[in-house]
């Protein structure tokens, strides 16, 4: 959770860090953008890395809103920061 604060906050530093559900999470105007869940608290195999409908991630008539995490890679690192930053535009 504290690289994926850090890669939020590097490609969109408007956004403001809160809880939601508990769970950490990030804000545009009051509104959550994206969030993470806690592989631990929700007992599953992985954590989850998320984006609600207020993301500008549309894409045709389907795309992904949510990613399993069970580690983050450079490569996994730049693909969430390219998305937040899609996601904030």
């Amino acid at each position: 959770a504290e690289r994926l604060h850090a890669i939020i906050k590097a490609s969109a530093p408007a956004l403001s860090p809160r809880t939601w559900y508990g769970m950490p999470a990030y804000a545009k105007d009051g509104n959550v953008v994206c969030y993470f869940q806690s592989a631990h608290k929700f007992k599953a195999r992985y954590a989850t890395f998320g984006f609600s409908d207020k993301a500008n991630l549309d894409e045709g008539t389907m795309w992904p809103v949510a990613f399993a995490l069970k580690e983050l890679t450079a490569a996994d690192e730049a693909r969430i920061g390219a998305l937040v930053k899609k996601a904030v535009s």
